[in-house]
């Protein structure tokens, strides 16, 4: 019985599951998991391919040399392997009738209100054409300012742009447990809520072998996820049919269970906070306002203390308290100038309005 609601699922295959214990590419893997990803594509589902693999591909095609920096070597690597990697899918998914699409894309893309929009318009209509994006990190022009944590991070901003029906993350482990997995008696906790932080106290801060982050990477992004409505699963990829075992609830693996579906222009503050152009500092009474959850409320100019970094109407910024504690980010609805001229004043209108407010807790 395939899961009620899931109709536009985003997957996300680490580098752990695309490629073997000698670094190189898995094809019968790959094979596998692109023939799970057409049958629930034919079962009605809109599917969206968050790949990792573009290193771990370059590797089975040029060597690099060891006095070559660790930037330019993964330029080298991801460049060549790229191509490789979409091929592959391509060859596969043609044996099922299906065309898939090669999204590149960088942190940069999700900054921009304009670029945000531009870039769901163009998920929506390869969707529209039954093709299957597959989407990656442009680690040609990424560097370390520009990366994505990993592409946990890059997999959780699309579902949360495209509104998808649940967020699935394939990795080499079962999901998330309660303890070492490597000590007797560990067991993979099944249900997390939004509400719940004690699962982080035991979650390995180690990285996986080819990938750049960890399982408190996926947990943290999780969490961000699911708090703005999308559940997400955390499962093993390497396990035969997982996809199609997660929709029957037939496999044990890590659910994050969903909040209340946050709007669309929260859903893209969320997932922008790292841009914010400007910062204000409030005071106290304005941040239990904020973050109290009693009542929605916006941010008045009485409760500005100070304007500590310049914006623009439109611009996302920060709310800082007294003691420098972040509070959550908002859109302005006017510019820096404006917000000192009207700082501290009453009847006056919102800095930021309660739909544009996104808490950071």
């Amino acid at each position: 019985m395939m899961k009620p609601g899931y109709r536009k699922i985003v997957v996300k295959i680490g580098s752990n599951v695309l490629a073997g214990k000698d670094g190189f590419m898995d094809l019968p893997r790959i094979e596998h998991l692109s023939a799970q990803l057409a049958q629930l594509k034919a079962r009605g589902l809109e599917v969206i391919l968050v790949s990792s693999g573009a290193v771990a591909s370059g590797r089975s095609m040029i060597s690099v040399p060891e006095k070559k920096d660790a930037i330019s070597a993964r330029q080298l690597l991801a460049s060549v392997g790229q191509v490789k990697l979409i091929n592959t899918y391509s060859r596969f998914f043609e044996t099922h009738d299906i065309v898939c699409a090669q999204v590149l894309v960088t942190r940069e893309d999700f900054r921009d209100r304009k670029h945000y929009l531009n870039m769901k318009n163009c998920f929506e209509v390869l969707l529209q054409h039954k093709v299957i994006p597959i989407v990656n990190e442009n680690d040609v022009v990424s560097v370390t300012e520009l990366m994505f944590t990993d592409n946990d991070e890059l997999a959780g901003l699309v579902a949360t742009m495209l509104n998808a029906d649940a967020l699935i993350i394939l990795s080499n482990v079962d999901g998330v447990y309660n303890g070492d997995p490597k000590m007797p008696g560990t067991e993979v906790i099944r249900e997390i809520k939004v509400t719940d932080t004690n699962f982080a106290s035991f979650v390995s801060p180690g990285k996986s072998q080819f990938g750049r982050g960890g399982m408190i990477t996926k947990t943290a992004m999780a969490q961000k996820v699911a708090r703005l409505g999308i559940p997400v699963h955390i499962a093993n990829g390497t396990t035969e049919n997982v996809l199609q075992k997660i929709m029957d609830n037939a496999i044990v693996h890590t659910q994050f269970i969903p909040a209340r579906t946050a709007s669309g222009a929260k859903k893209w503050i969320a997932t922008s906070g790292n841009a914010a152009t400007g910062a204000v500092r409030i005071n106290e009474g304005a941040r239990q306002a904020l973050v109290s959850g009693t009542q929605a409320a916006s941010l008045l100019p009485v409760g500005i203390i100070a304007i500590e970094e310049t914006f623009q109407k439109g611009d996302i910024i920060r709310l800082i308290d007294e003691h420098d504690q972040l509070i959550g980010w908002g859109i302005a609805q006017y510019g820096a100038e404006k917000a000192r001229e009207r700082m501290g004043e009453r009847n006056q209108k919102p800095l930021v309005h309660y739909d544009y407010f996104y808490a950071a807790v």
